[in-house]
């Protein structure tokens, strides 16, 4: 029992490793396109999803999570009554903090290449590599895996897709008018009303998804679509007011998108305080229920302490080590201006919620991702830096394999020492 409390330890500070990681690379590259395009500073982007992040992950983050993130592992092997006996619910703790040091090591690595990779790919991959020497191939769910990796095709294509047609859009109706400022009048509303249609099917799709249990759709669609006018009338005031100062229309155009970017981005930032924060505090869960009762649960409760300690984890990361990653995705990659930063962020956020919608699991980062280079591709493949865009495909390609194979080292060192 000594034991349980010694590793109950260990993996509180490496779920706080984890999320201080998280923070630096996740929820940087989130951040990035705003920062990129001028719409706010390194300090502001900072604090915005401070504030976003820590709200989604404390006041709305699940409170009761798997224990194994998306059921990769089948865990009542590790029960008393299972496989290993009375040894299996110490080998899962373990195996936990095995996981989530090798994640939070590969995502310390990625990050100091300022190189945006996907922290859910990395505690997938490290889950399976301690899963596989533990109990062997049979106790990972390799479908879900499949499914898993299916995403990392999947949504950065869609992503880049919809961020290339919605720029192309732009370029064509606002920015190579004549006037673009009476045209951004006239598209501001309908902008403004489908970006509030898509943040409030996100915020309830994704951000309360955990106290809201399927809602009827009608209902939130009809909200969302009651919202989307107000905003939409809303602008077309706020607009009209301030079009007729502006000294410059095409700076004023991009203004009027800088402030969709950077309330996209918000949006995005408390979707992901809510759900990732799983990332680091689901191993957390489940170490603390079986120190507690010595038991091995599919779900478990998460206690508000453990919620508000990786909501604090992700936001001293970013504000500590996050600058890396938010000028990789904001400038690196392509030119970014707050009209490109919009299409982008637009792209994502638009894209992770149909996935949602549709039960497919994506990665956010690999979205974002794509969606930049999207963006990017409507200026032609001379706008691309195609080396920065090559070293962040072979990261995405390496964190699976890399992360199973530290969590694996890991594992068998922990073994040795606890058992």
């Amino acid at each position: 029992m000594i034991a349980h409390w010694v590793v109950l330890g260990a993996v509180l500070a490496a779920g706080l490793y984890m999320a201080w990681n998280i923070g630096a690379n996740d929820v940087a590259n989130a951040m990035g396109t705003s920062v990129g395009s001028g719409a706010v500073t390194l300090r502001q982007a900072v604090l915005i999803a401070a504030i976003f992040e820590f709200s989604g992950a404390v006041l709305v983050g699940s409170h009761v999570t798997q224990t194994i993130r998306s059921g990769i592992l089948d865990t009542s092997v590790y029960s008393t009554t299972g496989q290993f006996g009375a040894d299996g619910p110490l080998l899962l703790m373990l195996g936990m903090v095995a996981a989530l040091i090798a994640a939070g090591l590969w995502l310390q690595l990625a990050t100091t290449f300022g190189l945006p990779v996907s922290t859910t790919h990395s505690i997938v991959g490290s889950v399976v590599g301690f899963g596989v020497v533990a109990a062997g191939f049979s106790n990972v769910n390799w479908l879900i895996v499949l499914r898993i990796a299916g995403g990392w095709v999947i949504s950065p294509l869609a992503g880049g897709l919809v961020a290339f047609l919605m720029f192309v859009y732009l370029r064509r109706t606002i920015l190579r008018q004549a006037n673009p400022a009476e045209r951004v009048r006239e598209q501001s509303p309908y902008l403004v009303g489908l970006v509030t249609v898509i943040l409030v099917l996100s915020f309830v799709y994704k951000g309360l998804k955990n106290m809201l249990h399927d809602p009827p759709w009608w209902m939130v669609l009809g909200i969302a679509i009651l919202l989307a006018v107000a905003a939409g009338s809303g602008a077309r005031v706020a607009v009209v007011r301030t079009v007729r100062v502006a000294a410059n229309p095409y700076q004023y155009v991009e203004r009027i998108f800088g402030w969709l970017q950077v309330l996209t981005a918000s949006f995005v930032a408390f979707a992901h305080g809510a759900n990732d924060v799983a990332n680091a505090i689901g191993p957390v869960a489940a170490v603390v229920h079986i120190a507690q009762t010595g038991e091995v649960a599919g779900r478990v409760a998460v206690p508000g302490y453990v919620l508000m300690a990786g909501g604090l984890g992700i936001v001293l990361g970013l504000a500590t080590w996050g600058y890396k990653v938010i000028e990789t995705v904001g400038r690196a990659i392509t030119e970014m201006a707050p009209s490109r930063g919009f299409s982008a962020e637009f792209g994502a956020a638009s894209t992770v919620l149909v996935f949602s919608l549709l039960g497919l699991p994506v990665s956010t980062t690999h979205t974002l991702v794509g969606a930049v280079i999207g963006v990017g591709l409507a200026h032609g493949l001379g706008a691309l830096n195609l080396r920065v865009v090559r070293n962040i495909v072979n990261s995405w390609i390496i964190t699976v394999p890399l992360s199973a194979v530290l969590a694996t080292v890991i594992f068998l060192i922990l073994r040795l020492v606890f058992l």
